[in-house]
């Protein structure tokens, strides 16, 4: 490519949202388009394998492997943050589960000074993308890109925490994206024949083949180039090698919500006295840009079981393990082709709530680590988490350097409504464990233990043991007061010819997993510029 290489768009981060503007935006023919992603090709064969994000999400090769400052809230533990740095992005590594939130999740956005991003807004796009497996309905689409699909396998564990579910009083949902959320039951994941369906796979792969994309893999976005406050351009490098390339129309920055505001701020967009002290020029003093990170937070529980059922049964057999292969192989079946989190649910942890403030997971297999060491023994694992967090943090650059990590700090459990709700949350997990379907399952629980009893010791260990559910968002957000970095068309305040486009606008996360949202967030996003290009 030559030092003055233009093109009408320019997209930063060929993830969820970047694959399916690449997509969208080159469909007519009509359009130019530059996608640049710092990370390699998807060839990594467990990226397509669903059960295979136990190895890829703390795989340097296609992870960036960011991980928080110390958290005050979790007894000063650094904990990981896994970001997807690959075509495809965290939709490459993710646990694939589709879940796209709660109608009142996007009234709420709408009710917050974004027009056109309440429910029935949106409800449209999350149709558009969906090759829904069951067919199209009043809520779901089919013959979209992105397929999403029962999981072929249902498993004795996982039977018996939904029937615990009912016998809770917490009713059977089949599908947690239709009429209501609140339920428990298998979930859906993005996933064809088996076979994961990350944004590259179901967006970026046919268009690649269009004459007006052009898609560089290996090229670190260091910086946005702006005249003035419109963006022209961006500054990336590639083997060591410096480029530019222009945009006659609009920057997208689709690097997700840790690198576009670690992008706008080394590019003179953001807190003024933070970009100062760091020798950047202020192209836009914009306080919000970095603010209001906040993420999923989950607790898990582990039980051992009487019976040689779970994955870790048969990752200690090596016949065990190669029946397991071969049955996926074959048919595309058994635990290879399982979605992070089996089965699982909504629920409220008061009766007195209108809507879940919790979600739980399912797995048939435990580990002590978030990495894919199982446990010797029979066990399983209920996680829960809060699904609309109170508490924000923020991101802000260490350096002028795009290459180096920035300071990552989510605040988790800072307010005390967050602790209240993940001790309900984890009384609820062993309200559930406690039934006569899960009991006849359960020798002891393993972590926390019986000796972890008061809610002073619950709470303990949910600081002691909490991970992310690996949901941040927020820290570009979409509105109209002071803190807001886009509005409701996406495009930065105070900028022209530059949006952000990524779960890095959501001003409040999604109740639930976070990769449905974006996709759709694209979806829209494509469509307004397409709109605004005619």
């Amino acid at each position: 490519m030559s030092a003055t290489a233009s093109y009408d768009y320019i997209i930063v981060g060929a993830g969820s949202a970047g694959c399916v503007l690449a997509n969208r935006l080159t469909e007519s023919g009509a359009h130019r388009v530059l996608l640049l992603e710092a990370g390699g090709p998807d060839k990594n064969p467990w990226i397509h394998i669903p059960l295979g994000f136990g190895k890829t999400m703390f795989n340097h090769d296609v992870n960036w492997m960011f991980e928080t400052a110390p958290e005050p809230g979790m007894q000063g533990r650094k904990i990981k943050v896994p970001r997807g740095r690959v075509l495809g992005g965290s939709s490459s590594i993710n646990g694939l589960l589709y879940v796209r939130g709660q109608r009142e999740d996007f009234d709420d956005w709408q009710a917050l000074g974004n027009p056109g991003w309440g429910y029935d807004d949106v409800l449209p796009y999350f149709k558009k993308s969906e090759d829904q497996e069951r067919g199209a309905n009043e809520w779901h689409g089919a013959g979209g890109p992105l397929a999403v699909s029962d999981v072929k396998d249902t498993h004795p564990l996982a039977e018996a925490f939904i029937a615990a579910g009912e016998q809770a009083g917490i009713p059977r949902n089949r599908d947690f994206n239709g009429e209501k959320q609140e339920g428990v039951g298998y979930f859906q994941g993005t996933a064809r024949n088996g076979l994961r369906c990350s944004a590259a796979v179901a967006y970026l792969r046919p268009s690649m083949k269009r004459a007006n994309l052009q898609v560089v893999t290996h090229a670190l976005t260091t910086r946005v180039l702006t005249e003035g406050t419109r963006a022209t351009g961006v500054v990336y490098r590639v083997d060591g090698v410096e480029k530019q390339a222009f945009a006659t129309r609009e920057v997208l920055l689709s690097a997700g919500a840790i690198q576009s505001p670690q992008l706008l701020q080394i590019s003179g967009i953001g807190p003024g006295a933070l970009l100062q002290r760091h020798g950047i020029a202020v192209v836009k003093d914009a306080p919000g840009v970095g603010g209001n990170l906040h993420d999923h937070l989950q607790s898990r529980v582990i039980w051992t079981c009487k019976e040689p059922v779970t994955v870790n049964d048969v990752m200690q057999s090596p016949w065990r393990k190669l029946m397991m292969g071969m049955n996926f192989a074959l048919s595309r079946k058994g635990p290879l082709s399982w979605y992070a989190g089996l089965a699982g649910g909504f629920a409220r942890t008061r009766p007195e709530l209108d809507r879940p403030d919790v979600q739980f997971h399912f797995f048939p297999y435990s580990t002590d680590r978030t990495d894919p060491s199982l446990h010797a023994f029979s066990g399983f694992t209920m996680s829960v988490c809060k699904l609309r967090p109170e508490s924000r943090g923020a991101l802000e650059i260490r350096s002028n350097n795009a290459a180096d990590a920035p300071s990552i700090r989510p605040n988790f459990l800072e307010r005390e409504a967050d602790v209240a709700t993940m001790l309900d949350g984890v009384k609820l997990i062993r309200k559930l464990a406690a039934t006569p379907a899960l009991q006849r399952w359960i020798n002891t629980e393993h972590d926390p233990g019986p000796a972890c009893a008061s809610d002073d010791q619950l709470i303990d260990f949910v600081r002691a043991k909490g991970i992310t559910v690996y949901h941040p968002v927020g820290t570009c957000k979409m509105g109209s007061d002071a803190q807001a970095v886009v509005d409701n068309e996406l495009k930065v305040h105070g900028m022209t010819g530059l949006r952000v486009v990524d779960a890095s606008v959501m001003p409040v996360v999604t109740s639930g997993n976070t990769n449905a949202a974006t996709i759709m967030i694209a979806e829209k996003a494509a469509a307004m510029m397409l709109q605004a290009a005619r």
